[in-house]
């Protein structure tokens, strides 16, 4: 008989077998917010099915086993046929696949197809983020295509199909099919404008030979790439298929994959073109701006993921603390710990209501909404994936040792936050994209007023905020080197607004006095301690 020297007690239960879309009030509510209503019965039968999934003891296993089990990378087959194939865990696949079913690729081809993907993205990548690439890269795709009206037809159908059609097939023989994108080089990086490969003009009209390198190719198992090439009118748009129409596959050499951070059930690579196929898409020269539409829909991704990342950084962080006993009471009951919870909750929240305006905007689609996204998306991706590193180390300071041991998880989400903020124009190039949009598109910054200034009045903080904004950006003497702190003032007044405007008085009042009104410290924790931060927690608490 083995021996027994204590009982197991005061550790929290596992967060398990819970609705992760409708324990997040925030979420639900944008949903309410800005969906049509008659399609919210729908999209709440979605969201709730999709929530209870991503909750259930075995997707969260899936999430577990896709990141002990990483890519790998086949170059050849057994008898030395270069293959270039990349080998995933079966978890992954059953995540992919549960993620391209629940439509979180066909936001194009639905009425309210934006929103209700966003809230099903921020759902289902908290059981596991790095499959999100292949969704939010295969989703972004679509506008890209569209400057082409053939190339649409023939291949939007396909991308915004609900079945995933596993395996390298030629595309026209598969029901549905996942994108990736390349275009950053060794010696470029984001100045995608200093790319070196080249693409030589076939015969048949809008094809060419592609020949280079690319230094970060995502989703390297995909059907087809966006990428971007120097053809003889200078920088251009080419798709590029992993197996071409007679059913042999195209030229497409994956040196390696990328040993990351985090990320890792997901596999970015190195790839080599050399004599490789690829359709012109737009025309030469007009590389970026066919390509830039496709970025812009992947940073709003980021946004989604760093905002999903701090989601379930918060709701594990109160969910430990509401069953852990210290110092004679509950941890959430705690002064101290109802501060840093309550700060960490109104990160979450204000990144959640940000991003999921975003997506209205996208599926309004008007000249007005365009002009907002245009200043909006880069301001948003700046900070809120800014933020999402922070969150994370705190949530996990929250549980304390048992944080800090990876059965927690937390060792992954940390793992995981920072790549937002890199993906798609780290913070330097998503602040100088601001600076555009401010200094060459009027009608941006004045979407932007408009839209902030349905809030004004209601919260002085809030006001005087906006009066400090107008000043900086009134002032544009070295306006680069102030880029950082321009967009950061942006966005919190971005989100401030929403808040007053969407949120329980409790939740926009505390983010007002801290974030606009200056009553913060250097630290989560460090809230006014005469708000109603009791009220702030258990609205993040994760309980459905």
């Amino acid at each position: 008989m083995a021996a027994s020297t204590h009982t197991v007690t005061n550790q929290a239960p596992p967060l398990v077998g819970y609705d992760v879309f409708a324990a997040d009030r925030a979420l639900v509510e944008a949903v309410e917010r800005h969906l049509d209503p008659q399609l919210l019965d729908e999209a709440r039968d979605e969201l709730t099915t999709l929530g209870r999934t991503t909750g259930s003891a075995q997707v969260q296993e899936w999430g577990v086993l896709a990141n002990e089990n990483p890519p790998k990378l086949r170059t050849h087959d057994r008898y030395g046929n270069r293959v270039d194939e990349v080998e995933f865990h079966p978890s992954w696949h059953r995540l992919l696949g549960k993620g391209v079913s629940a439509g979180l690729t066909a936001a194009w081809s639905r009425p309210g197809g934006h929103l209700r993907r966003a809230a099903g993205f921020i759902v289902w990548t908290q059981a596991e983020a790095g499959h999100g690439c292949p969704l939010s890269m295969t989703h972004a795709a679509v506008p890209a295509l569209r400057t082409d009206p053939a190339l649409a037809a023939e291949w939007e159908p396909r991308l915004t199909s609900t079945v995933y059609d596993q395996g390298l097939r030629p595309a026209a023989q598969k029901a549905g099919v996942l994108f990736g994108m390349g275009m950053t080089e060794k010696q470029g990086g984001s100045d995608v404008r200093a790319n070196t490969t080249e693409a030589r003009p076939l015969a048949e009209d809008g094809t060419y030979e592609l020949t280079g390198h690319k230094w970060f190719c995502s989703a390297p198992m995909s059907d087809g790439f966006l990428v971007l090439a120097q053809a003889p009118g200078g920088l251009t748009c080419f798709l590029v298929p992993r197996v071409l129409a007679d059913g042999t596959r195209n030229v497409f050499r994956i040196q390696r994959l990328k040993d990351k951070l985090g990320n890792r059930s997901n596999a970015s690579s190195e790839v080599e073109f050399d004599g490789t196929w690829g359709r012109r898409v737009g025309d030469e020269g007009r590389g970026v701006r066919t390509i830039i539409e496709m970025v812009s829909a992947t940073r709003l991704d980021c946004v989604l993921g760093a905002a999903s990342l701090m989601r379930q950084a918060v709701a594990q962080a109160v969910h430990h603390s509401a069953h852990r006993e210290a110092f004679g009471g509950k941890l959430i009951d705690k002064p101290l710990m109802r501060n840093v919870l309550a700060d960490l909750a109104l990160e979450s929240e204000a990144a959640t209501t940000l991003a999921m305006r975003l997506a209205a905007a996208y599926d309004d689609g008007g000249e007005e909404e365009r002009a907002f996204l245009r200043l909006a998306v880069p301001a948003a991706k700046y900070w809120v994936t800014k933020r999402c590193t922070p969150v994370a180390v705190e949530a996990l300071e929250c549980l304390g040792g048992n944080g800090y041991v990876e059965e927690s998880g937390m060792p992954r989400l940390l793992r995981e936050s920072p790549l937002n903020s890199i993906w798609e124009g780290a913070g330097n190039v998503q602040a100088l994209d601001v600076l555009r949009a401010l200094q060459r598109e009027p009608q941006a910054l004045n979407a932007f007023l408009r839209e902030v200034g349905l809030a004004r009045g209601a919260d002085h903080r809030l006001d005087g905020a906006i009066k400090n904004l107008l000043a900086e950006l009134a002032d544009l003497d070295g306006i680069e080197a102030r880029a950082r702190r321009v967009v950061e003032r942006i966005a919190l007044v971005l989100q401030g607004s929403l808040l007053v405007r969407y949120a329980p008085p409790e939740v926009a009042d505390a983010f007002c006095a801290s974030r606009l009104g200056g009553d913060w410290g250097s630290a989560f924790g460090t809230l006014p301690h005469s708000l109603d931060l009791a009220t702030v927690v258990e609205r993040a608490r994760p309980v459905s």
